[in-house]
């Protein structure tokens, strides 16, 4: 659950969950890691949920204007539909200026089946956010939560040039750990390309599937 080992005895009431992927948060077509610089490999977690640090990140890029969606999949592994709720929604940087860095837009996965909760993805650096993306709010794989954007340069967001414009994603199980899968810097992806799961049951932070 992006900690410690539970012991046996907490572990066996969490048997490991049936896993939904994780897509990229944009609409269309993005870049994996531009400038080689935010892989999941060594990115800085900013977030944490359910009282632990989220278990990987990820920089995604796209020229400002891109529609941000939910990462989570409709379905899991063995075909039970998937629920996304809203859970967060404020400034993503700790000045809590949105001109420093948009919002993070908390966003948390359950197997409508079994009621299981799967994860959780902060999306962060949203601009142009729709009134009815709050806290609570249900949304689909094609909800527009917002779009890419340029912010001012600041200890949160460096950025220069618009080809620097990004989504930062954080990626959480609610139980032990999710998975990235690992990709070259400056990798192509498309709004249906596979970029982790959730649901997994690795061991440690920043796990390769």
């Amino acid at each position: 659950m992006g900690a410690a080992l539970a012991p046996a005895g907490v572990a066996q009431a969490h048997p490991d969950a049936d896993q939904v992927s994780v897509y990229p948060p944009i609409q269309g077509s993005s870049t994996w890691d531009r400038f080689g610089l935010s892989g999941p490999t060594s990115h800085h977690i900013v977030f944490g949920n359910y009282g632990y640090p989220n278990d990987w990140a990820v920089d995604i890029y796209r020229n400002p204007g891109a529609t941000v969606v939910s990462p989570f999949g409709t379905k899991t592994a063995s075909g039970h539909p998937v629920a996304v709720k809203v859970v967060t929604v404020r400034a993503g940087c700790a000045t809590g200026n949105l001109a420093d860095g948009g919002y993070r837009i908390g966003l948390e996965a359950r197997d409508t089946t079994t009621g299981q909760i799967l994860g959780r993805a902060d999306v962060m650096h949203v601009t142009n956010k729709p009134s009815g993306i709050v806290v609570g709010a249900s949304v689909g794989p094609w909800t527009k939560l917002g779009e890419t954007g340029r912010f001012r340069y600041s200890s949160c967001y460096q950025v220069n040039g618009d080809s620097g414009a990004h989504i930062h994603l954080e990626v959480i199980n609610q139980h032990r750990y999710s998975c990235y899968i690992a990709r070259g810097a400056n990798t192509a992806l498309t709004d249906l390309t596979v970029i982790g799961k959730v649901g997994t049951h690795y061991t440690a932070q920043r796990q390769r599937c």
